[in-house]
């Protein structure tokens, strides 16, 4: 449950992500201002991990903890799974991946009871927001907040990725690099036939 350092809290830049993206050839060699724009515009990606263990002690030395910072729902989830330690360090994890994904941390007002776990009907993992962290969420213009939750026999981990209105336009001009070789092939292809 201990939090990264500064350094490695620090969010990559733009040109750091459009590096990535063109080296896993997402973004096509040469359009260096398009690949900015696209990374610039996801609001972020966090991950937390949390040693099971460590919860099971902080639970068993504190119950009140499960009760200061997990809702109803999820004291009434995690305490009747077998393991219910695994499951709250699962949650913990969750909301600090997601106050990471939001770029905030918990300050600017976000308090855990603003984050909650919940369960689709398939199983998937959802982030239900209030309150503060709802209102940054707004701010920033999030339209999806993934969550996705794991663990072993010794840790949870949780990644939530925060995706903007306007990384979705983004993604959405960006060209195929099939559709864009075809374009371009058919274009000297007409060039030849005209020699």
């Amino acid at each position: 449950m201990e939090s990264a350092g500064p350094d490695e809290d620090a969010a990559p830049s733009s040109e750091q992500i459009a590096a990535v993206l063109h080296e896993a050839q997402q973004i096509p060699a040469g359009s260096d201002d398009q690949a900015r724009a696209y990374a610039g515009e996801a609001v972020g990606l966090g991950v937390d991990i949390v040693e099971i263990d460590r919860m099971a002690r902080i639970l068993e030395r504190t119950p009140a903890f499960a009760e200061r910072v997990f809702s109803p729902a999820e004291r009434e989830y995690c305490d009747s799974m077998a393991n219910p330690a695994t499951h709250y360090a699962l949650r913990f994890a969750a909301r600090e991946a997601i106050v990471k994904a939001l770029g905030t941390g918990f300050a600017q007002g976000i308090g855990v009871h603003d984050i909650e776990v919940q369960r689709a009907k398939s199983g998937k993992p959802l982030a239900k927001l209030s309150g503060r962290a709802l209102e940054i969420a707004e701010e920033q213009g999030v339209r999806d907040l993934s969550l996705s939750l794991s663990y072993t026999h010794t840790d949870a981990v949780a990644c939530a990725m925060a995706v903007t209105e306007a990384s979705i336009r983004a993604s959405e001009k960006r060209k195929d690099p099939k559709e864009e070789l075809a374009r371009q092939f058919k274009e000297v292809r007409g060039i030849l036939d005209d020699l």
